[in-house]
């Protein structure tokens, strides 16, 4: 997967928009510049595309439990790079981790950051 890919994927959840916090913008990104993906409702990050070490990399967010079984099954998946270990792993893209793990990966980040749905109590 390519990072136009991986940002394309990203951007294909709803109301997401993309940050670049630390560099000039998107014309950058091919030079590693950091490329957050936010929730636009509430302004959270769940993917943080770079590149590091020549390799580009993306840090998502997980449960503690589940970031800690896919260290232990991806070689690629690691305690995430600058960001809160118990909750965040850093995936090497073209890694050991297949595609369709990546995505779901993606997703489930997503699902932990975006506004939870609050009901009137009556």
């Amino acid at each position: 997967m390519t990072r136009k890919e991986l940002t394309d994927y990203c951007l294909s959840f709803a109301n997401i928009y993309e940050d670049y916090p630390f560099d000039n913008g998107a014309a950058h990104a091919d030079d590693g510049a950091w490329t957050v993906m936010r929730h636009g409702a509430n302004k959270k990050g769940f993917a943080h595309i770079y590149k590091r070490n020549g390799q580009f990399c993306v840090n998502l967010k997980c449960e503690p439990n589940e970031a800690d079984i896919l260290r232990h099954i991806y070689k690629d998946v690691t305690p995430a790079y600058h960001m809160n270990k118990e909750h965040w792993n850093t995936v090497i893209i073209d890694g050991d981790v297949p595609e369709d793990e990546l995505k779901l990966m993606i997703e489930r980040s997503y699902n932990l950051i975006k506004p939870k749905i609050r009901r009137k109590i009556i």
